[in-house]
């Protein structure tokens, strides 16, 4: 796998590769934080070399030759992760490689272990213990998603949290740097330090989506602005592209993630400008996950018809309330839970329902605990008709819905294993005497477990 990313990333080509997982997750972050550490080396002694010949030609008083040698501010790479404990892992990586080769100091330490190393929690290790085990993976360590690391290199020391005008590799997540970037119309916000990136490196793409991708599209957009102020910038050693506001083909992006996206997909496409070229590397072959269901419910997928991926919300919506929805408003069709992966679509739902009164509950990550705990108490007891569940919380916090009867995915999921998760939990999440209650509406004349899944996609789904 190396060799084959490699091959690549050495040539400077933009790259998008969609395998990743936490089998080779260690292998591509030792992988790519080789590739920063050589590119900012490269390019350290190159201006190390061209400061002697500068300062040889000033004093034999020769003429200086031209040495195009630096970017408008020093930071040369940028690496997005989206929690603390991979910003760890990529540091650690870091300074394991440099120092294989001779011994480094590293400023800082002590306090970098000590804000992003794991923090003891009890209640959320008893927690995670009734978890799935790619939920303990995920989730291990320190999973604070807001934070910022500047990181200096020199040529026996490395500074932790050095200032990004003077840090050649930048470690952060999307919200940490949403928060420096700022809106319009704020007074303290700054983005300077993106103008003159030329390695940056997406890891856990997929978890991005899982967060807030609106903060992965502003600092796109902040990339290689004209900075505001000079920031002790040599305006005679500036390389020609910079000058002429061609940065963005000198920049390479690496993005992994788990699965493809249309939100993903658009990085590729409308974000990979790299004159050296772009490379997609995707799954020859995709394992379906249907095989893993451990329960009898029968299936039923919808296909909804649409001409444009624009389109495709409202149609998905019209398809629901006009077709879907109908169907399972009936007495009989109680305990019937909602799952949906936008929050855009939760909420158009969840106002629509409103206004039509159809009793519901809702479970979202911007829930309480206490009307989270409100929710699934009515769903269970069959107080609410539905239940609106949104891709978010369950990644987030993986509980088991009990008493679903009916599943309808208004689209499917982004992590397949959650398909498989919450039509297996239909099974376990319905108490066993509720199961022998044969007046209870879930349950057929032989008092037998009933229930249906029923999923909305389209083409664009893919």
């Amino acid at each position: 796998l190396q060799d084959a990313l490699f091959k690549h990333m050495s040539q400077y080509k933009d790259l998008l590769y969609v395998q990743r997982d936490f089998k080779n997750g260690e292998e591509i972050r030792r992988l790519y934080c080789l590739h920063a550490l050589n590119h900012v080396l490269k390019a350290r002694h190159r201006i190390l070399k061209n400061n002697s010949l500068l300062k040889e030609a000033a004093e034999s008083g020769t003429e200086p030759p031209e040495c195009l040698d630096q970017g408008m501010t020093r930071p040369k790479v940028l690496i997005l992760v989206p929690f603390r404990d991979a910003a760890l892992r990529v540091v650690e990586t870091m300074i394991k490689l440099m120092m294989s080769e001779e011994k480094m100091t590293v400023g800082n330490k002590k306090r970098f272990r000590e804000e992003y190393g794991a923090v003891p929690d009890e209640e959320e290790e008893e927690r995670v213990v009734k978890r799935p085990e790619s939920y303990k993976l995920m989730f291990s360590g320190n999973i604070d998603d807001c934070f910022r690391l500047g990181i200096q290199i020199q040529r026996k020391f490395v500074k932790l949290y050095a200032e990004f005008y003077s840090s050649d590799i930048i470690v952060a997540s999307p919200l940490g740097l949403r928060t420096v970037i700022g809106a319009p119309g704020d007074k303290a916000r700054d983005f300077d330090f993106l103008s003159s990136i030329e390695v940056l490196i997406l890891d856990q793409a997929d978890v991005f989506l899982m967060q807030n991708w609106d903060h992965i599209s502003l600092i796109f957009q902040h990339l290689h602005l004209t900075p505001k102020n000079a920031h002790n910038c040599d305006i005679s050693r500036l390389r020609t592209w910079h000058v002429n506001g061609w940065s963005k083909f000198y920049r390479q992006t690496i993005v992994f993630s788990s699965f493809q996206s249309p939100e993903i997909n658009s990085l590729h496409n409308k974000h990979f400008h790299d004159y050296e070229g772009k490379v997609k590397i995707t799954a020859k072959e995709l394992g379906g996950s249907i095989n893993r269901i451990a329960v009898s419910v029968p299936q039923v997928f919808k296909r909804i018809q649409c001409s444009s991926v624009l389109d495709v919300a409202d149609k998905r919506f019209e398809y629901f309330i006009n077709e879907t929805l109908p169907e399972f408003r009936g007495p009989h069709m109680s305990h019937t839970a909602i799952f949906v992966p936008s929050y855009f679509d939760f909420v158009r739902l969840r106002n629509y329902l409103k206004k039509e009164e159809i009793s519901f509950a809702q479970i979202c990550e911007y829930t309480s605990n206490s009307n989270v705990s409100r929710a699934r108490t009515y769903f269970y007891h069959g107080d609410c008709h539905f239940l609106l569940y949104t891709e978010r919380y369950h990644f987030f916090r993986r509980v088991q819905i009990r008493g679903v009867r009916h599943l309808i995915f208004y689209q499917l999921p982004h992590y397949d294993e959650f398909y498989v998760e919450l039509i297996n939990a239909m099974e376990s999440g319905v108490d066993q005497g509720m199961k022998g209650n044969k007046s209870a509406s879930h349950v057929v004349s032989d008092g037998t477990f009933h229930a249906t899944c029923t999923a909305l996609y389209s083409q664009f789904d893919a």
